[in-house]
């Protein structure tokens, strides 16, 4: 093994981001190395870059990006059991350290490099038949929205729900909520390519919503039942004003796309009226993805169809570009040191 490695790492003082040879950590109690086989590019990561996103928790100027990360167990610290060398595994996102949630690649070192550090606890074993590929994003791409849909938004079989834009979080809501036995599924996304790809991910309808028939369309995809829950994946304003309009009595909005724009409820007595809650969302517990595994591992869930590209390790700089305008409009691209 060699004294060093390459990672992506960002300065966030001055917003530069760069992959350089780094020495290899060493793991110290309680912690593993890993050796990464994959790890996911997230629009989260791009805001870091652009400076839209801070550290609030990190000790220093630099970390090395990549929440969502995939490896091999390839030395243990004192005091660790329960891991082994050669394990397949892939990492939560993040961990609680004194009360506070410390977010991998963010507040501390991530995966976009050959090794990565982690805290044995979060550690998930994955099965053999789940590709390295398609493991690396459950902690975020997928985890996200199943906390979203079966925690925050509370939603049941049958129930009719509306997904607001399909990039990587808003495709996998439409699958999970497929997975649950939500219906009708719709859909809603500005882009031809998007809305194809909600119809292939399982949504019952997909709609423009600049078409200028799109509450007559909405009508006749639900039977005229109004939606027992909204997903806003876009964090836009006029998705949320869209949104709140096909709610129902006792209609949930989701919050999952992020905006540092104001949230402005145009009817605050019809809200109030049909007692309509809109409610925020990040991220999700450890648990979820230990039960999105177990779910892979089971046959229920595939996310084969969610890997639209990997890039070598060196390439991240062209990875995190080609996210940034959408080239093909990718779901999730992956780097692979």
């Amino acid at each position: 093994m060699t004294a060093t490695m390459l990672a992506g790492r960002l300065d966030v003082t001055k917003g530069a981001f760069a992959v350089e040879e780094v020495p290899v950590p060493a793991p110290g109690p309680g912690e593993v190395l890993i050796k990464v086989e994959a790890a996911g590019v997230c629009l989260s990561d791009v805001h870091l870059i652009d400076g839209t996103l801070k550290p609030f928790l990190l000790k220093g100027d630099k970390v090395t990006l990549g929440h969502e990360v995939a490896g091999t167990v390839h030395t243990l610290g004192a005091g660790v059991t329960g891991a082994a060398v050669g394990d397949r595994v892939l990492l939560q996102a993040g961990e609680s350290r004194d009360g506070r949630v410390f977010t991998r690649g963010v507040d501390y070192d991530g995966g976009w490099a050959e090794y990565a550090l982690a805290t044995a606890t979060t550690l998930v074993p994955i099965p053999d038949g789940l590709p390295f590929e398609q493991a690396c994003f459950l902690p975020d791409a997928v985890s996200t929205p199943w906390a979203a849909i079966t925690t925050t938004g509370a939603v049941r079989p049958a129930e009719a729900v509306g997904v607001w834009g399909v990039g990587g979080l808003g495709a996998h809501g439409v699958q999970l909520l497929r997975a649950i036995g939500a219906f009708p599924i719709v859909a809603v996304d500005p882009l031809p390519a998007a809305r194809e790809r909600a119809r292939a991910f399982g949504a019952d309808a997909a709609l423009d919503p600049a078409d200028p028939q799109f509450s007559a369309h909405l009508r006749a995809a639900t039977g005229g039942r109004p939606l027992a829950a909204a997903f806003d994946f876009a964090g836009v304003a006029p998705v949320r004003e869209q949104a709140m309009a096909a709610l129902g009595e006792r209609g949930r909005l989701v919050l999952v796309g992020l905006t540092d724009k104001p949230l402005t409820v145009t009817d605050g007595t019809r809200l109030s009226y049909l007692r309509q809650q809109i409610l925020g969302h990040y991220g999700s517990d450890g648990q979820d993805v230990i039960d999105l595994v177990n779910l892979v591992r089971g046959g229920r869930l595939d996310f084969a169809r969610s890997v639209s590209g990997t890039f070598p390790l060196a390439e991240a700089a062209r990875a995190v570009e080609a996210l940034e305008r959408k080239e093909g409009n990718p779901i999730r691209l992956v780097l692979k040191p």
